[in-house]
């Protein structure tokens, strides 16, 4: 069963080809290391202007649809 985002979004061409070049395995290695390197720079921006950690989640989630439409989830 392949990803529901597979083929959509401007970045999902270019997040295919990487995967299939680099591998499945090391590509998702990859992937969540960004994806948590990402939410570290969400979590100092909300420290930075004071926001409290349900504003956090929304901005976190709102990271990931935007991802999700985009491509990079592809």
């Amino acid at each position: 069963m392949g990803n529901v985002n597979e083929g959509k979004g401007l970045f999902a061409p270019l997040v295919v080809v990487t995967r299939n070049i680099v591998g499945k395995q090391r590509f998702n290695q990859l992937r969540g290391k960004a994806i948590a390197l990402h939410s570290q720079v969400i979590t100092e921006f909300c420290k930075s202007i004071g926001a409290d950690a349900k504003q956090r989640q929304g901005l976190i989630r709102l990271a990931k649809k935007n991802g999700e439409k985009l491509g990079f989830l592809a």
